[in-house]
């Protein structure tokens, strides 16, 4: 690979100081003040000229279930629906505008949050505008499906008293939806991809529910070229992983390292708006024995499978929303010894904050999900919600954070997450306990995977070329502007 030298950069936090970058074979060679004579003396074949903009590190988010976002960016956005009635408008208005799926597809949408709706989905509700056409909506937490009655039989499910599937019930019907075609899903991965690129995104941990062993090996024997991914191991598929003898971090196919071994991922409990995250105390409103969620992964059988996990070198990613489940998946990193995340880390009491410092424990959080959930936590958490998302405390603590979108559940975009975790705001609303914010500089970190801002020599050449400077006062996180992406010293992205 030909040397690239950056010239005219600026580094974040620092605008008063223009340097050029050089790039070679993958790595950064050097960073030098902008012109200096001491500059290592490397003929690039490219020199671009970068006119004063902001080089970063590139963006990874540290959770997606990728072909789940590449399928939703293609589907019924029924997010914004504030009823069951409303979101059945939004099939209808579908409906009437273009055709119907052929074949006897279904029509999917996405991104229903139901737990504070005035009304009930119900089957029947979706059977007034569609008829006997398939219709499918997933959850925004995609752990429960609104499904109507033509939708069921295409499901395999036949009668249902609702047509409301949540967590398991769910789960085993969703491989009708989520199973496409290999081409089909490839390309639509790769696009998706591209997306990601032009956000200044250079990797992914990839938590989609398949076997990811077999789906990225057959993606990088077709010539991947995007992200960089670490690809998660679910329990069904721990067997094959192991058997292989892949550690956390090795390559999938030998000979390139885009692709690498990820960690083994459980789901413990549910989620807040499926009324399924695990809690200590009883959701507001509720009783009987549903009225805490739901554990799906008992300490005495996730304990062990970590261990299993730890002792083929790899590390784990443990779902945990509700306050008792976080306990309990500490409890089970602490019993197994295994080394890994907590994914999600909603709702935790300050005893367990400690704990993972104590523990090692990483806290891989997704704020715009904050942002998403913040009505519906004060109706169900009431008193509970100062440690709801507790960034400042966790970060406080000593705890190491990484940063993700959670990917269909919020969009792939790093900036977004970013925002989410500085302002606790989205819309011109006030911030919800802005006591839990994070400055831009610890964001930005937690959305690095670990490198330095600085650009230290020897790290890979995965960079983000941005219009303006995230760690600048007022700067529109957000919205931040991305002018060019490179992964190991190769665009990406280009729109310089």
């Amino acid at each position: 690979m030909t040397a690239l030298l950056l010239t005219d950069a600026r580094l974040a936090g620092r605008p008063a100081v223009p340097v050029d970058v050089l790039l070679d074979d993958g790595r950064v060679v050097a960073v030098a003040p902008a012109g200096a004579r001491g500059r290592p003396a490397v003929v690039a074949a490219e020199r671009v000229d970068l006119g004063g903009r902001t080089v970063v590190p590139g963006l990874w988010d540290a959770h997606t279930h990728l072909t789940q976002w590449a399928l939703v960016r293609h589907r019924l956005d029924v997010s914004w629906a504030t009823s069951a009635a409303h979101a059945a408008d939004l099939v209808r208005d579908r409906l009437d505008r273009a055709a119907a799926p052929t074949g006897g597809q279904p029509l999917v949408g996405y991104g229903f949050r139901w737990a504070t709706w005035p009304d009930e989905p119900t089957a029947a509700l979706l059977d007034v505008v569609a008829g006997d056409v398939p219709v499918v909506l997933l959850s925004g937490d995609l752990h429960s499906a609104w499904v109507s009655t033509a939708g069921l039989r295409f499901l395999g499910l036949g009668d249902h008293p609702t047509g409301l599937l949540r967590e398991e019930e769910w789960m085993a019907a969703s491989p009708r939806i989520v199973t496409l075609d290999d081409g089909v899903a490839d390309a639509l991965v790769a696009d998706a991809a591209r997306a990601a690129a032009a956000r200044g995104v250079v990797g992914v941990v990839d938590f989609e529910v398949e076997d990811n062993l077999t789906a990225w090996r057959r993606r990088v024997a077709g010539g991947w070229d995007g992200l960089r991914v670490r690809a998660g191991v679910w329990e069904q598929h721990l067997d094959a992983v192991l058997d292989a003898g892949l550690r956390d971090g090795d390559p999938l196919v030998a000979g390139t390292d885009l692709v690498r071994q990820g960690p083994l991922k459980v789901i413990s409990d549910g989620s807040l708006n499926t009324l399924t995250a695990y809690c200590f105390d009883a959701y507001h409103g509720h009783a009987g024995p549903g009225a805490h969620g739901i554990l799906n992964s008992p300490t005495d059988h996730l304990a062990p499978l970590m261990a299993r996990a730890a002792a083929g070198g790899l590390r784990c990613a443990i779902h945990a929303i509700g306050d008792r489940a976080n306990a309990l998946a500490l409890d089970a990193f602490e019993a197994s010894g295994a080394r890994g995340s907590v994914e999600h880390a909603q709702l935790v009491r300050r005893d367990d904050v400690a704990r993972f410092a104590a523990l090692g424990v990483t806290a891989s959080v997704q704020p715009e999900h904050a942002m998403d959930d913040r009505d519906v936590a004060e109706e169900l958490w009431p008193g509970r919600t100062e440690r709801a998302f507790p960034l400042a405390e966790l970060r406080a603590a000593g705890v190491c954070l990484t940063l993700g979108s959670d990917a269909p559940v919020a969009p792939l975009d790093p900036w977004v997450a970013i925002s989410s975790a500085v302002t606790r705001s989205r819309d011109g609303r006030e911030p919800w306990h802005p006591e839990q914010r994070i400055d831009a500089r610890t964001a930005l970190e937690a959305s690095v995977d670990g490198r330095s801002l600085a650009l230290r020599a020897g790290a890979p050449a995965d960079l983000a070329v941005l219009g303006a400077d995230p760690l600048a006062p007022g700067a529109d996180l957000r919205a931040m502007p991305v002018a060019g992406t490179l992964v190991a010293g190769r665009w990406t992205h280009h729109a310089l």
